[in-house]
């Protein structure tokens, strides 16, 4: 099962699940999610191939969903799921292959469609950090930007880094493998005819209106709102307001 961290106890609200991105972890939600958890339980995942979850060949959102859905089996009740990117994809998956695990659903900057551009130079860029020299997280990072990481990216990464274990957590060899997958989407017939909110930013270009179709054919209730001066990283650049979107739907 996924390394998970639970924030908060059983309320009478639906808890919420939140799967972070490529690269991303439990832990990059921490604040979001311990906010949440004044009134609802929250559920934050390491995603297979991350952070202290089990590492596997697969990286596919059949394999991603599955993966949710055993958490969410787990504790015996549908939930809210949130998804972010790489997680809302698989949190889409979720949703068309196990309907009746989710009541409501939010995709975070992401769209059920192929994406041309690849996140491989960043598997690179973290190969070539050389760990046998590195004793805290800021050496990393600055070898990091010697490589032509962004100061932020750099911070990102290595919050994924065991410094003492001298690794990544990330099993670089499968993401590399499986990024066609990952950036892709599978071809599916299904759809799920729940709540489900499309919350982007608008200064990212991930969500596009040429995708609202292909949105609506999975989803048919989709709703779509955008926070403004927000990026891809929507959660990161405007929390506050990232945070009060979602009360309000998931509280709706």
């Amino acid at each position: 099962m996924l390394n998970m961290i639970l924030h908060g106890t059983p309320t009478d609200r639906t808890p919420v699940l939140i799967a972070h991105g490529l690269y991303g972890s439990a832990r990059n939600w921490g604040v979001i999610a311990k906010r949440l958890s004044d009134t609802r339980q929250v559920v934050a995942v390491d995603m297979r191939n991350h952070g202290d979850s089990p590492w596997h060949d697969t990286h596919g959102y059949p394999d991603l969903a599955d993966d949710l859905a055993e958490v969410i089996t787990y504790f015996g009740a549908p939930f809210d799921v949130l998804g972010h990117s790489m997680g809302g994809k698989a949190a889409m998956m979720l949703a068309l292959s196990h309907p009746d695990l989710v009541r409501r659903l939010v995709i975070a900057d992401i769209a059920p469609v192929a994406y041309s551009h690849s996140q491989l130079p960043f598997v690179e860029k973290m190969r070539a950090v050389d760990l046998g020299i590195v004793t805290r997280k800021s050496e990393a990072s600055a070898q990091l930007g010697e490589l032509g990481v962004e100061p932020a990216l750099q911070s990102f990464f290595t919050q994924s880094l065991d410094v003492a274990g001298k690794r990544w957590r990330y099993n670089l060899d499968a993401l590399e493998a499986e990024m066609p997958r990952i950036m892709g989407f599978p071809e599916t017939t299904a759809r799920w005819d729940g709540p489900t909110l499309f919350l982007t930013g608008a200064a990212s270009d991930y969500v596009l209106p040429e995708h609202r179709a292909q949105i609506r054919a999975l989803f048919p209730q989709a709703r779509f709102a955008k926070i403004p001066g927000a990026g891809h990283w929507l959660h990161a650049d405007k929390p506050r307001e990232f945070e009060a979107n979602l009360r309000a739907y998931l509280d709706a």
